[in-house]
């Protein structure tokens, strides 16, 4: 079979990253949009990445890491979905809606991508 990319959106977390005085001394709102590019090797769930356990992965590292920039976390992110078997490469889209309101923008984000080889 051929590389399959797998979409997960929406991802919302709590955690304690940013640059600003006092932004880690409490959990903040992130959302996270996760695309993992995936070998498969037929149609059954244990010959391809398990989405929930992406899932749980993301909530757990921005749960228990803690960054100044946005962009460190994203590509923690990314890496992180890479341990999970047959992933080969991961983009970690990493929102945070909270950073914007005082700047009268939508939203503001980073992305990071990882990949084996």
């Amino acid at each position: 079979m051929a590389a399959v990319h797998l979409f997960l959106s929406g991802i919302r977390a709590s955690g304690r990253h940013g640059a600003n005085p006092g932004e880690r001394d409490e959990p903040q709102e992130f959302v996270v949009d996760l695309d993992v590019e995936v070998e498969t090797t037929g149609d059954q769930l244990d010959r391809t990445a398990d989405y929930r356990r992406l899932t749980e992965t993301v909530r757990e590292t921005v749960a228990t890491e803690s960054f100044v920039l946005l962009e460190s976390l994203a590509d923690a992110l990314a890496n992180a979905a890479l341990t999970h078997q047959g992933v080969q490469r991961a983009t970690a889209v990493v929102h945070k809606p909270a950073a914007t309101r005082s700047l009268g923008i939508d939203g503001v984000a980073a992305a990071a991508t990882a990949g084996r080889g």
